[in-house]
């Protein structure tokens, strides 16, 4: 597409004809108009991209994208998604599932698209609820939590997604939250431009069954002393007048809250988004009263993708097409049975 032709889509020509058909309120009307408004600063023709799904009321989502789409069976989109790439590396392919989706029946896809670096943007909703089936706890849901399926209280501890695509060693993974558009957006475009699987999770609010589920960091009053957006080469500040700060504590192996002003910025931790040590993951635990609740791209590294790597297998069974089929057949381990 050429630039002239790529300045002429604007957000309404991702927008379809269908009824969006989330409950008044839902935090998906957010990420939906963010993702509808950030796509055609790509640049890439609408032909080229496709929106995968699953299972959940994120999961609604190809439909109100004006791309091409699929919306496949619970917890398997990152494994259509990959067929998808694999069988065309040109297109952009995005993944939208949610932390029921993504975390539980489609755990082992969502975590092995991401080891393999599998080219796909991945977008997980995380409402820390099953909304979709009317309130049952999710896999992210707290300790504790009551829901229609837990009336004592769960007592699961919870996936944290940040951690598990860390652990999974994604090449690029980020969180951002619904109510904030325009960080939200810019985290969307970082994760557009990187190559490989690119993980981001979205706090998103559901008003029916969650209401306020990430009210105690997001709410105007107090989101300033209880969020930090990760800058990569900028040491770890938040608050009002950035007094607040991170340092890592020698004993505890933990980040560690201080005032600025009584440590200095030189004792603060400094973010590097191509850092592989365990610092990250620790970094998404954080959540207040520990400590703020940590936004932003926390790695960003750049590695061959799954299917550079496949592409390159093929080339090189190709170059081999002379061999006889006797050849073929005693290339590997054979025995003789007399």
């Amino acid at each position: 597409m050429t630039e002239t032709a790529s300045a002429t889509l604007t957000r309404k020509d991702f927008q379809t004809d269908q009824e969006v058909r989330w409950c008044p309120g839902c935090g998906d009307y957010a990420i939906l108009a963010s993702v509808q408004k950030m796509m055609p600063k790509l640049g890439i023709p609408k032909e080229n991209i496709v929106v995968v799904s699953g299972i959940g009321c994120s999961s609604r989502f190809p439909y109100y994208m004006n791309t091409y789409g699929f919306h496949t069976i619970h917890g398997r989109a990152p494994a259509v998604a990959t067929g998808v790439s694999l069988a065309n590396p040109d297109l952009s392919v995005w993944v939208v599932t949610g932390d029921g989706d993504g975390l539980s029946i489609g755990g082992n896809h969502l975590i092995h698209a991401l080891r393999r670096n599998v080219n796909l943007k991945i977008l997980l909703f995380n409402n820390r609820i099953y909304g979709l089936t009317k309130g049952q706890y999710s896999p992210t849901s707290e300790h504790g939590k009551r829901t229609k399926s837990t009336p004592m209280g769960s007592v699961d501890e919870p996936f944290n997604p940040v951690a598990v695509a860390l652990g999974a060693n994604a090449s690029f993974v980020a969180r951002a939250y619904d109510r904030d558009p325009k960080n939200l957006e810019a985290v969307l475009q970082r994760a557009a431009a990187h190559t490989g699987a690119a993980f981001v999770e979205i706090y998103q609010n559901c008003n029916v069954f969650n209401d306020g589920a990430f009210d105690h960091f997001t709410e105007k009053a107090v989101r300033s002393e209880r969020q930090l957006w990760l800058e990569d080469g900028k040491p770890m500040r938040f608050g009002a007048d950035g007094q607040w700060g991170l340092r890592f504590d020698p004993n505890t192996f933990q980040p560690q809250v201080v005032r600025v002003d009584e440590v200095g910025e030189d004792a603060l931790m400094v973010h590097d988004e191509r850092n592989r040590g365990v610092l990250a993951a620790c970094l998404a635990q954080l959540e207040p009263p520990r400590g703020p609740t940590v936004l932003g791209v926390f790695r960003d590294l750049e590695r061959p993708t799954y299917e550079s790597e496949v592409r390159a297998q093929i080339g090189a069974a190709r170059k081999q097409r002379r061999r006889t089929l006797s050849d073929l057949l005693r290339s590997g381990d054979t025995w003789e049975v007399s």
